[in-house]
């Protein structure tokens, strides 16, 4: 017969008032043996008999089990389990002896002994029991054994955990992870109707398993954790139970009793954020630190730190893999069978993208089973490789051991000649992947340029040099990432990199034509016009601020012509009104364009080439 645990949620709920005052009572320094000391301000009283174990203390919920001896104030005894040896367990919070003993019990630790007065409210009141009198002061010496973390998983009693051994401290899985459980599922007759035995069963967080209360349990536990769950109806298999043919069927609206272990995960990690690049970790690696972005994959026999440039913040990894199609079919050996291991830079689109992106979270001899889509893999192209054909739009798989690597060196870790001779490499290759199409990868670029410009000086030591080799970086790559982020559609982040270029050289006409160029691909016509002005009054006989201002002209002349027409359409029977506005309107635009262009041709200064927004080099 299983025994099933009856749990109050109004006793939790007052517990949860009850903790408080323990924790006042910790707060305090600890009891020595033999001092007494008033817990919380209801009268009780904790005398340390003998130290306990440890730090932990059980919580109001837990199942503990206690020896106690009850005496009154004249020393006269009225109960004792250590008469018959049998100890007893009661469930804190429910007052199984009496209410204020609980209070005390949640203050001790494992193996203390300790002498528990209390005042005749928190024992047995006016009314006494047999062999206790009316408002009695008694006293219960009380030595805790040991006890069972019990907790309310969905905070309805609809699950109940009860811990029976604690686990290591890894954990708990996440939805995506991969789990080894042990369990067995009974009835409350003790009927079994589901045993995985002691092999356990695998299955994914993700995709459920038995029934709601098991997978909702094993997302608290952590790895070698034992449980026992007291699962109702609507977390089981409710109104309609469950039929089965090798074991006996579960009843509709059955209570279960499931004995679980966790014992093991593997953890599976979302690397893009969109589910289609998935990292399984069938190894953990050593330490906390990942291979990150700019770094070169290589084997650890090989003389290959000489190959990293540390004057440029470049890494150096090595990775060995077997790729595979969703059917096995191997397409793809590195470092494996004699082959040689792959070396590459991560993010310099020298393998497909998934494959770059899980690797640079890998930490030093970590192995893991990376699942990437079409979208971060080949793509819909089919594609020849070493031993096999990838078909198009195939997913695939890669088994990949990070062997080793060297991390990039931080700007904080160098000193001002290596940060600003890092930033000039680094801007130029910016500025070849700029010319080479790959915006994306050059506005990373100019970014780590920035950062490690913002470094420069933080020692203390700046000469005058310095300093203006630092200014002319960043504005040359505020420019130059502006021009990146105009050919990605990115017009907020173009706009805010040239306002602060604006903001310490209020006349830069580069800054001013690609802040214009965004305004006007926000609509924002008015501010682009402004810029425009500006730029012009800099340099007024800048061919490409002319080509940009007759742009923009057209521009407000379309944006004239949709609000004439959506004023006709707003208006009907004013139509003829409406005509003649927009011909005013039309008048007016022809007669501003004229004294813009004459303001212009009366103009004498001249401007490079350079604002073109075909290039990024300044």
């Amino acid at each position: 017969m299983v025994e099933f645990s009856k749990v109050n949620l109004k006793d939790i709920e007052e517990d949860d008032e009850g903790e408080e005052e323990g924790e006042e009572v910790e707060s305090a320094p600890p009891l020595k043996v033999g001092e007494e000391r008033e817990i919380g301000s209801n009268g009780l009283k904790k005398k340390l008999m003998k130290r306990g174990l440890n730090w932990e203390t059980p919580q109001f919920g837990d199942e503990v089990t206690v020896h106690y001896v009850g005496s009154l104030s004249d020393g006269s005894i009225f109960i004792s389990t250590r008469a018959s040896n049998e100890p007893f367990t009661l469930k804190l919070g429910r007052g199984d002896i009496v209410i204020g003993l609980d209070h005390g019990i949640v203050t001790m630790r494992r193996g203390e002994v300790a002498l528990f007065t209390l005042p005749p409210e928190l024992a047995y009141g006016a009314s006494g029991r047999a062999g206790i009198p009316p408002n009695a002061v008694v006293q219960l010496e009380v030595e805790l054994l040991s006890w069972i973390t019990v907790v309310d998983v969905c905070k309805d009693g609809g699950i109940i955990k009860k811990i029976l051994e604690n686990g290591e401290q890894i954990g708990p899985p996440g939805d995506l992870d991969e789990v080894r459980v042990n369990y067995k599922a009974m009835l409350v007759d003790g009927t079994i109707v589901a045993d995985t035995r002691d092999e356990g069963v695998e299955f994914y967080i993700k995709d459920g398993h038995f029934c709601p209360a098991l997978v909702k349990a094993i997302k608290t536990m952590k790895k070698g954790e034992r449980v026992n769950l007291v699962v109702q109806p609507q977390y089981g298999f409710g109104e309609v139970g469950k039929k089965s043919n090798e074991l006996p069927s579960i009843p509709p609206k059955s209570t279960l009793s499931i004995s679980a272990e966790l014992l093991s995960f593997k953890r599976v990690i979302d690397i893009t954020g969109d589910l289609k690049v998935k990292k399984k970790v069938l190894r953990e690696g050593e330490g906390t630190v990942t291979a990150n972005e700019g770094a070169a994959v290589t084997d650890r026999n090989y003389l290959w730190i000489t190959k990293c440039r540390c004057n440029s913040g470049s890494v150096s990894l090595l990775v060995r893999y077997k790729a595979m199609l969703e059917d096995g079919t191997v397409f793809e050996r590195k470092g494996i069978d004699g082959e040689q291991p792959l070396e590459f830079i991560t993010d310099e689109e020298q393998t497909i993208v998934g494959l770059d992106r899980a690797v640079s979270t890998m930490k030093k001899n970590e192995y893991a089973l990376v699942t990437i889509s079409p979208e971060y893999g080949f793509g819909s192209t089919e594609v020849k490789q070493d031993l096999a054909v990838v078909p198009p739009s195939s997913t695939i798989l890669y088994e990949v051991e990070m062997l080793d690597f060297v991390r990039e060196k931080a700007p904080w870790e160098m000193s001002n000649a290596e940060r600003i001779e890092a930033a000039a490499w680094k801007k130029e290759e910016g500025n070849q992947l700029f010319k080479n199409g790959k915006y994306q990868r050059a506005a990373k670029k100019y970014d780590k340029v920035l950062q490690a410009a913002d470094y420069v000086g933080e020692d203390g030591y700046l000469t005058g040099d310095d300093e203006k080799v630092v200014k002319s970086l960043r504005v040359s790559c505020w420019l130059n990432g502006a021009a990146c982020s105009l050919k990605l559609n990115n017009f907020g982040e173009a706009i805010n990199l040239c306002s602060k270029i604006l903001d310490v050289e209020s006349c830069n006409v580069k800054a001013l034509y690609r802040r214009a160029q965004a305004y006007m691909g926000i609509s924002e016509l008015h501010s682009a016009e402004m810029d425009i002005k500006r730029a012009s009054e800099a340099d007024p006989h800048n061919r490409e601020i002319k080509l940009i201002q007759k742009s923009l002209k057209q521009l407000q002349a379309e944006s004239n012509r949709r609000d004439a027409k959506l004023y006709k359409a707003m208006f009907p029977s004013t139509s003829k009104d409406a005509s003649t506005a927009a011909k005013r309107l039309k008048t007016g635009e022809d007669d501003t364009r004229d004294e813009y262009v004459s303001a212009m041709e009366a103009g004498n200064a001249s401007v490079d080439q350079a604002a073109s927004d075909t290039t990024a080099k300044t």
